[in-house]
Formats: C-alpha cells, structure tokens, sequence
C-alpha cells in the first residue's frame, strides 16, 4: 500500500543544513487528491537568474553572481495542500525538482532564496526570514491529464527590493559597524501570493566592517527587503558604530522609494559632511531610485 505524508503541524523551521522536516507522520490513508492516478512532472527551474548557457539545473539558480540556497515547490489542489518538496544547493537535483502530479488543476507554488534562517507556516502561507536576501517566486498554474508534457521550465521572478548606500567619504578609523534601519521593513513572502509580510519597524540591519575596509572610500552596503509591485516609501537611517556603541557618523534619509525587482540607490558622506554622490545602475534590476542623503 502506498503510504502518504500527512501535515499534522502549521508551522516549522528549515534551514539550508538540515533537511528535516518537523511534525509530519506517515499514515496509511492519502487525500482524496491523491487517490486518482497520477503522472510524474520534472521542473527545471529558471528565472532572472543568469543569461549564460548553463549545462545543469542548479547553474540557473545564481543572481548577482551568487547562488540561491533554497528552493520550495508546494503544490496545491482546490485550495489543499496536497504535497511539498524543499530543495538546498547541496544536493544532487537542486534546480530539477521531480512530482507526481494528481490529475486536476494545481497551482505550484515556487520559491527560491538565499536568505538566511528561513521559517515556512502552511496555515499562514508564508515564508520569513531572519535576514533577508535575494529571493524569487512564481505561482504555476498547470492542468494534469494523461497527454500532459511533464517536462517543465517554470520561471521565477524577483520579490525583493533592494538598497544599495555608497559611501562616499573615507570609512573612518575603529569603525566596527554600520547599521541601516528602515523605519518599516519587510522579512517574509506570502507564497501563494507573492505579496510581502512580516513587517517590522525600526529594525536595524547591522554588517560588521573587516579592518581592511578602514580608511576606503566608494564602499557600499546592501540591504534586501521583500516588496510589492507598487511603489512605497519609508524613512531610513544609517549609523556608523565603534566596537563600544559610540557612534562615529550618522546620515538619514526621508521618504525612500521602494518597489520590487528594484534598486534603490543613495550615496553621501557618513563620516563627514559634503562629498561627492556616484550613482550606479544593476544590469540585472529594473531601473533604480538614487538619491543622496
């Protein structure tokens, strides 16, 4: 008899180390969805990914020159999750996610992200992150019949915003820190929607600086938040920290523009008032918002 895996509980964690999957438990009766027959569907997943030519799957899975570190494929039927699927980087498959597919509508819900400490809740359908990177998605709507191709290429595109500081001025001298904190912020995807949740306020965002970095100038920093298709605006600050708090410069800004699959750019002294603004556009994003500070 086959045996089915049943969601006994809404919420668990996965991180990109540990493929186990809390409070699930095998049980001998399927779904009323998986009691018909069914046919095997092979995914290959791409996106905004790379341009290049790739040889196998998990090439595609890079932006930015960096790989993403998870992949999830939850596939519902009138409205039930009927089975799931998580991928990471390291494993053999990661970018070919293989199902069997019940007869029937579906929607197949992928995401694909390398942000960090990822926390997946089926009730709420969603995915929050405790730092997040950059993240892609797509809603797959696919009709199951015995002639189906099952042989897939799903697209998936960018859900987050990003932005992108450069300093301008020399990074000053016992600088350990440097700290973004947007007055709102957004960790987590609702999956079936692709809309963004989990917003936090005034949350600072905090990168350490390497000492080889002191004294440089033209340094940027980088922050990924998750946005919708439409245009919004917060307040950011930015503050730069010795080891003991003291702070050694500080810069805010009003207003700033967000929208997903955009760049949001400023550049302006931290450490010292004046100084010269360079702006530079991502090849691989829309547009960006640039201003200085």
């Amino acid at each position: 008899m086959r045996k089915f895996l049943l969601i006994l509980g809404a919420t668990f964690v996965i991180s990109s180390c540990d493929k186990v999957l809390a409070d699930f438990q095998e049980i001998e009766t399927p779904t009323e969805q998986q009691t018909g027959p069914t046919k095997k569907f092979t995914f290959t997943v791409k996106g905004d990914f790379s341009k290049d030519l790739k040889t196998k799957a998990s090439e595609y899975l890079y932006a930015d020159g960096k790989q993403m570190t998870d992949l999830w494929v939850l596939d519902y039927m009138d409205g039930t999750l009927v089975q799931q699927l998580h991928q990471v980087n390291t494993d053999d498959d990661f970018g070919k996610p293989v199902m069997q597919l019940a007869y029937g509508a579906h929607h197949i819900y992928f995401v694909a992200s390398r942000g960090q400490s990822p926390t997946v809740s089926t009730t709420a359908k969603t995915i929050v992150f405790s730092k997040v990177l950059d993240t892609f998605w797509t809603d797959y709507e696919a009709t199951v019949v015995s002639t189906s191709n099952g042989n897939r290429a799903v697209t998936l595109n960018r859900v987050v915003t990003r932005l992108k500081l450069t300093l301008t001025d020399a990074i000053a001298e016992n600088t350990s820190t440097i700290s973004t904190t947007p007055a709102t912020w957004y960790y987590g995807i609702n999956y079936s929607t692709g809309e963004p949740v989990e917003a936090k306020s005034n949350t600072a965002i905090v990168v350490n600086v390497p000492a080889n970095m002191i004294g440089s100038t033209g340094e940027t920093v980088n922050i990924y938040g998750f946005s919708g298709a439409t245009e919004w605006t917060t307040d950011v600050a930015v503050v730069a920290k010795k080891s003991d708090d003291s702070v050694l410069g500080q810069a805010g800004m009003s207003d700033v523009p967000f929208k997903r699959n955009r760049s949001t750019e400023y550049s302006g002294p931290l450490f010292m008032t004046g100084g010269e603004v360079g702006i530079t556009l991502s090849a691989d994003w829309d547009d960006s918002a640039t201003g200085t500070w």
